[in-house]
């Protein structure tokens, strides 16, 4: 029986965390939890989202312990040592599996809290609305930038092509909201000054 077909029949059911962990350990070389962090930082996060440092920890443990990761510790001559963690023949049979298993993936999950509060935008202020868009579109310009800079640090390595291909993706995302926060930028002031016309023509009481 082939590693894959044993990951296959002893396959849990995992989180999508801990499929994302080992995920992050399926490309060369061993990594400390602390590393793992940072490169779901510079990169999951820009189309998935990025597990905070215990849930990447707690995943960890719970590799090990279903034999899909193994770890030692580092020089203990360094002043801290460090445990450093690689996927293991199992584990890749089993991420492998998982990342080609059959079934619909399942739609995207949006929950877009700028858009709930526009939504709610008769309750609100409209200078203070305006500015919660302006700031989502300086934000994702910034957000723009460093998925930008992540693209360039995978240029000419080939084990990240295919992370190459999911950072283009979110090139293009972070481009078409920015199109939409103007749009809604533009339409919401369109809206204002449809109110101020419409004050200035109201008749006046004496």
């Amino acid at each position: 029986m082939t590693s894959r077909q044993i990951a296959k029949k002893q396959d849990p059911e995992l989180p999508a965390t801990a499929w994302a962990v080992l995920g992050l350990l399926s490309f060369p070389g061993e990594r400390t939890g602390y590393e793992l962090k940072k490169w779901a930082d510079a990169s999951l996060r820009f189309f998935y989202w990025s597990p905070a440092i215990s849930q990447i920890y707690a995943e960890l443990r719970r590799l090990e312990s279903l034999g899909y990761a193994t770890s030692r510790r580092s020089d203990p001559q360094e002043p801290r040592a460090k445990r450093r963690y690689t996927i293991t023949a199992t584990g890749r049979a089993a991420l492998s599996e998982w990342a080609d298993g059959s079934g619909d993936a399942g739609p995207p999950v949006l929950k877009h809290a700028l858009v709930l509060r526009v939504w709610l935008g008769h309750l609100a202020d409209p200078a203070r609305l305006h500015a919660r868009v302006a700031d989502h579109i300086a934000r994702t310009r910034g957000e723009l930038k460093e998925v930008r800079d992540a693209l360039a640090h995978t240029e000419g390595v080939s084990e990240w092509a295919h992370p190459q291909v999911a950072l283009r993706w979110s090139e293009r995302q972070h481009l078409a909201e920015l199109d939409l926060a103007e749009e809604m930028l533009a339409d919401l002031e369109r809206l204002s000054a449809a109110a101020g016309q419409r004050g200035q023509g109201a008749p006046t009481h004496e």
